[in-house]
């Protein structure tokens, strides 16, 4: 029989959420009663507060969230759907804890970045396999298993990304800023056209690619928005006409004269810069990237550093960003081998058995959403025990041929005279991640239900207060 306590709880909330006429949807997590409801101008949130049992109220998501409390807020939640005889569902806690921290974290700037991220997501396969490629023919050509010939065959497939890269991200940028696929393919091709070295601007003849990828960017997207403004006021019977022809000439112009040399300016600059960090800045410069890397992944803005590498393969043709952004991944497996060493909770450890893999071979998500940020310091701790692997990778100046990897796979678009440091400073992040969260303090409460207990209730609560 259900405890009177958690009946008079359910009735209480019903009543003051406008009764169950007012309730569209009843889901709950670890700690919270989630409700979606018709009119919220009905529910009385003062008198909500006061009820004994509910620890504060976050609206987020487009639902009224309950703080109960581990185990109560699925009790509570069983009364509420047989009060109103809506069937109750539970929220995946990793699920919903990404979902809310990308609710939070969409500001115009960032979803601009994600804008970004979106051109060279679909790119990343390509990486991938031409860097696989380019790294093994380097390697089997040193060591004489391959003749010349054969190293030339797989040298042209694993550069292959970067013949018509341009081209690609134009054509993917115009599709996401709103604007004709073929258009932006086509401004792309403007700057990376041979013919540009027949071009004199400023007594100088131009250099075709020079403006790099950012020019494209800069380019295709200013021409997405001047066709998205274009077509609403152009008469529909000279649309097809006059609007990509105005395009390509106001955007091929402005490439030629602006686009083009901004972006060599700022693509050198970038690369000079980025090098110039890296290779300063030694200890200090991986340890930073390394242990900043994952609260970025949370707020959206590590997709600034996608075309920033893409850029670096472009200009060097080594990217000394990713071997050390993938040590904080290798921080969370040191932190998941820990709490699994340490913790009874019989949930968490079958979920660190399915996560802990998949972080190895660089997919973190699990791991983070899942397990470390849901505990709270273990995420620390395993953000700052990243550091050490971060550190060592930056001193010897580890550098990848390749981007879209992480984890153990990405060895396999490391030189090889930089394999063996790049391994070291795997280990070296999983010790450091292992080391201080297991012997930091943290709560890993076996909780009714079997369910993971929220980290930090009391400190969301009082800030809501």
């Amino acid at each position: 029989m259900a405890s009177t306590k958690y009946i008079d709880m359910s009735q209480n909330i019903l009543e003051k959420v406008g009764g169950k006429e007012n309730v569209i949807s009843v889901t709950h997590c670890a700690t919270r009663l989630r409700l979606v409801v018709n009119d919220k101008a009905a529910v009385n949130k003062e008198a909500l507060k006061k009820v004994d049992g509910v620890m504060g109220i976050v609206e987020q998501s487009g639902q009224l969230q309950l703080i109960l409390g581990p185990g109560t807020a699925g009790k509570v939640a069983v009364e509420f759907g047989a009060l109103t005889g809506i069937k109750v569902g539970i929220e995946d806690e990793a699920k919903v804890r990404k979902e809310d921290l990308k609710a939070k974290n969409n500001t115009p700037f960032k979803l601009f970045l994600r804008h970004i991220s979106n051109i060279f997501i679909p790119l990343i396969p390509a990486f991938i396999g031409c860097g696989v490629l380019y790294g093994l023919s380097k390697l089997l050509f040193n060591l004489e298993w391959i003749n010349e010939n054969t190293y030339n065959i797989l040298y042209v497939i694993g550069k292959s990304i970067f013949t018509y890269m341009n081209i690609m991200v134009g054509i993917n940028a115009a599709k996401e800023f709103g604007g004709s696929p073929a258009l932006g393919g086509t401004i792309a091709g403007i700057l990376s056209s041979s013919g540009l070295a027949k071009i004199v601007i400023g007594g100088n003849n131009l250099i075709p690619e020079e403006g790099g990828i950012i020019a494209v960017l800069i380019a295709v997207i200013l021409g997405a928005l001047l066709e998205k403004k274009l077509r609403k006021i152009m008469p529909s019977v000279i649309d097809l006409i006059a609007t990509p022809t105005i395009v390509l000439l106001v955007i091929g112009l402005g490439s030629l004269y602006i686009f083009h040399p901004l972006g060599a300016f700022l693509s050198g600059g970038l690369s000079w810069i980025v090098t110039t960090i890296v290779e300063k800045g030694g200890i200090l410069a991986g340890a930073v990237l390394s242990g900043t890397f994952l609260p970025l992944v949370m707020t959206g803005l590590h997709r600034v550093l996608t075309p920033v590498e893409v850029s670096l393969l472009k200009e060097t043709g080594f990217d000394l960003i990713r071997p050390i952004l993938a040590m904080a991944g290798a921080g969370q497996v040191g932190a998941g081998f820990a709490i699994y060493f340490r913790t009874k909770n019989k949930r968490l450890r079958k979920m660190l058995i399915g996560s802990i893999p998949v972080g190895i071979l660089g997919v973190g998500e699990p791991l983070m959403f899942g397990v470390t940020l849901p505990l709270g310091k273990p995420f620390l701790t395993a953000c700052l025990g990243s550091v050490i692997g971060g550190a060592y990778i930056s001193l010897t100046k580890v550098a990848s041929i390749g981007i879209g990897l992480s984890g153990l796979p990405l060895s396999l678009l490391i030189p090889s005279d930089k394999l063996i440091h790049y391994l070291i400073g795997t280990l070296l992040a999983y010790a450091g991640g292992f080391a201080l969260t297991y012997f930091t303090k943290w709560d890993d409460t076996v909780i009714e239900d079997a369910e993971i207990q929220e980290n930090n209730v009391l400190n969301e609560v009082l800030s809501i207060k």
